[in-house]
């Protein structure tokens, strides 16, 4: 992707303009409240922005997964109340994202007024990236600003059709996760070191494959490891692991070797019978783990490894938890890993991205958020960034910038 050709909205006059935002309001909620509004908090400054230029700021969105049409327990109007805390303004809601409804709450908006449209996916037309649907959305707009790197693995309506309808935008949110990857895959400062964890080799395999030819030591952690282990003949009793991806692993390892890409796995392993909060628990190194324990997290020479390991590096990427962290004990790797990234950054002797559902948890649960570089709240778009795939969000902005 040719991203230097990405355009935003800045040096645009807006003033009276009809500005249509694709976000991701798609956050948690319980009874009817949002539970994180990370994601919302993100999408204030942008907003704010435009709201400052005089614009006339409509918002679309995705929320959760209704089926086949209208469903209130996917209503966007809770969203759009905590949007307009945050903002400490009003916000307009409309009981459609098209139509009748959604054209007469545009048409009432004044100058830097926001309004939120209902779920874009209570119309089959939003997955389906169908033309017709594109175009009752741009009907209410004037200018399109992408602003959901989170969604840009999609190609829908509201992110690749509606582009070739309007003068279509980066928003500032989108740019921020695009330079943060860019920093740590494209144009890093060297030594890089990657932390992929997870359960499955199998689900990021093209992670893996594309990171070995990018960055210059790969720390793998989780349940992955165990198949890494695995391959190359270690007995690992009753671990999680994929012995059907063992020779993926060793084809991993070879070309990492290939590559002069350092590949670091646990020495040691905290070790339990059972996956369960509180279970006795205890320390092997990996090769002695017992025949009838699994391993559920990387012990304290692992982890004093793994410490060294991205304090010899500038630049760091971090996608995955290095053991279970859920369930006390078995975050305790994570966590520490974690908080010497974060004191590492805070030092100024490392960059360090993150992301991916898992890890975002993790990173809360050791209390460190705040201190990395920065923290993607996107997931799948996250994954295939680090595999190497085009976004097709992204892409269409890129076109529509020609």
């Amino acid at each position: 992707m040719q991203l230097d050709r990405l355009k935003t909205t800045a040096g645009l006059d807006l003033k009276g303009k009809r500005v249509l935002v694709r976000a991701d309001l798609n956050v948690p909620t319980k009874d009817g409240k949002v539970t994180d509004a990370t994601r919302l908090e993100r999408v204030v400054p942008g907003i704010e922005d435009l709201a400052e230029r005089g614009a006339r700021i409509i918002v679309i969105s995705h929320f959760g997964r209704p089926k086949g049409g209208p469903d209130p327990q996917f209503s966007l109007k809770p969203v759009a109340d905590k949007l307009a805390e945050l903002l400490g303004e009003p916000v307009a809601f409309a009981s459609d994202c098209i139509g009748e409804p959604a054209a007469k709450t545009v048409a009432a908006l004044k100058d830097s007024e926001v309004a939120v449209l209902e779920n874009l996916r209570f119309h089959k037309g939003e997955e389906k990236n169908e033309p017709e649907f594109a175009g009752a959305l741009a009907k209410l707009g004037d200018v399109f600003v992408g602003d959901a790197f989170s969604t840009a693995h999609r190609a829908h309506a509201s992110t690749d059709a509606i582009t070739r309808l309007l003068p279509s935008y980066a928003g500032p949110l989108l740019m921020e996760e695009i330079d943060a990857l860019r920093s740590v895959l494209d144009n890093p400062v060297r030594p890089t070191v990657a932390v992929i964890g997870g359960a499955k080799v199998s689900t990021k395999i093209p992670v893996l494959t594309n990171l070995v030819e990018k960055v210059d030591k790969l720390i793998i952690g989780g349940g992955m490891a165990n198949t890494f282990l695995l391959a190359q003949g270690v007995a690992i009793g009753r671990s999680l692991a994929e012995p059907d991806f063992a020779k993926t692993a060793l084809d991993i390892v070879q070309a990492a070797r290939e590559r002069n890409c350092e590949l670091v796995l646990p020495a040691d392993a905290v070790v339990a019978a059972k996956f369960e909060a509180g279970a006795a628990s205890r320390v092997y190194p990996v090769a002695e783990t017992p025949a009838d324990q699994m391993i559920l997290d990387v012990g304290p020479k692992a982890v004093a490894h793994y410490k060294q390991v991205i304090a010899a590096c500038r630049t760091l990427l971090w996608n995955g938890p290095l053991g279970a962290f859920e369930i006390a004990p078995f975050g305790e790797g994570t966590f520490a890993l974690a908080r010497e990234a974060a004191a590492l950054t805070k030092a100024g002797k490392l960059t360090s991205v993150a992301g991916g559902g898992d890890t975002v948890a993790a990173l809360n649960a050791a209390g460190v958020t705040d201190a990395f570089s920065y923290v993607s709240t996107a997931g799948g778009a996250f994954l295939e960034w680090l595999e190497g795939r085009e976004l097709p969000g992204v892409a269409a902005l890129i076109r529509a910038a020609r």
